[in-house]
């Protein structure tokens, strides 16, 4: 049987996926008649931290199908035991910015929802990982040890923003550009 592989590169996947953001951010926030300058850099800036993650966990790519063996040493499910130290750190550093990025754009402000999301967000990346390794000879590692990292990344981003906020004016800033309406603002028409 012959084997097949399909190469996709970061590049021209991610640039134009970072663009069609910043488009779809500004289109969004002039429909909600929340368009300000302060507004569209942070989700310009949200836009392309979920662009980095995605370079990051899956590109470039590398599939193939149609013969070779199975990479079962790309399962990595004992944590601890086989964890890369660096790599245990710059997946901690990953997700330390989005405490912020769900406070500003979504509106989350508790500590559970976002190590939760999180969590959610890294097992949806490493399930993703383990289904192309086993399905499509995948070139990324599924990580149980980047499960821990991210989420501990998301707690720890959590206790900085959170920590942060106490600051009045780093607040009010952050007021300033966030997509979540005040509680004392009336709801706009449509």
């Amino acid at each position: 049987m012959q084997n097949h592989h399909l190469d996709i590169p970061a590049l021209p996947v991610l640039l134009p996926l970072g663009v069609v953001l910043m488009v779809v951010t500004g289109l969004a926030l002039g429909a909600r008649r929340m368009l300000t300058i302060r507004r569209l850099l942070a989700g310009w800036a949200a836009g392309w931290y979920a662009v980095a993650i995605l370079g990051a966990t899956m590109l470039p790519m590398r599939l193939s199908w149609g013969g070779g063996e199975l990479e079962a040493n790309r399962l990595i499910l004992e944590p601890v035991v086989s964890m890369r130290p660096t790599d245990f750190l710059l997946n901690i550093v990953m997700t330390v910015p989005l405490a912020a990025v769900l406070h500003v754009v979504f509106g989350v402000r508790d500590q559970r929802r976002v190590v939760l999301t999180g969590f959610l967000l890294s097992l949806a990346i490493e399930l993703t990982q383990a289904a192309l390794v086993l399905t499509l000879h995948g070139n990324r590692w599924a990580d149980v040890n980047d499960l821990i990292s991210n989420t501990s990344g998301a707690y720890l981003g959590f206790l900085l923003f959170h920590r942060l906020m106490r600051s009045a004016r780093f607040r009010r800033a952050v007021e300033r550009c966030s997509f979540a309406r005040p509680a004392h603002a009336a709801p706009i028409a449509v």
